[in-house]
């Protein structure tokens, strides 16, 4: 069972950046395609970003297009999600997860998630 960490949110002003980072267990680490996840209070999850296991290829929700960057180094098992310019629609608890896709329908492959990382845009 991989054990996935999150951390790196905060309390952060319209317009700021926060690095969000993600510890990955699991040794196929690099095997794995990664995304991150957010959910809003009220809201439904939903992906923000998703990375290939080579980093080669990603995948941006189109509200973060421009803004968020998805990467990883596979020698740290850590995936991260740089984002810029942030709104305060983009306060939520984000999570990142083992991912598939469907057409670009990206969905968990894990059936549990951590504990997440809150993160507040608020001024």
């Amino acid at each position: 069972q991989v054990q996935l960490v999150e951390s790196g949110g905060g309390l952060v002003q319209p317009g700021g950046s926060l690095r969000l980072s993600c510890a990955a267990s699991r040794g196929t680490f690099s095997e794995d395609s990664m995304g991150w996840f957010r959910q809003a209070p009220g809201k439904q999850r939903e992906v923000v970003a998703a990375i290939s296991w080579s980093g080669s290829s990603t995948y941006y929700a189109d509200s973060v297009k421009g803004r968020f960057t998805i990467s990883r180094d596979n020698a740290k098992n850590t995936v991260y999600l740089q984002m810029n310019s942030l709104k305060p629609e983009d306060t939520a608890v984000y999570y990142c997860t083992v991912v598939g896709t469907d057409h670009d329908n990206w969905y968990s492959l894990l059936d549990y998630w951590g504990q997440g990382t809150q993160v507040t845009v608020s001024s």
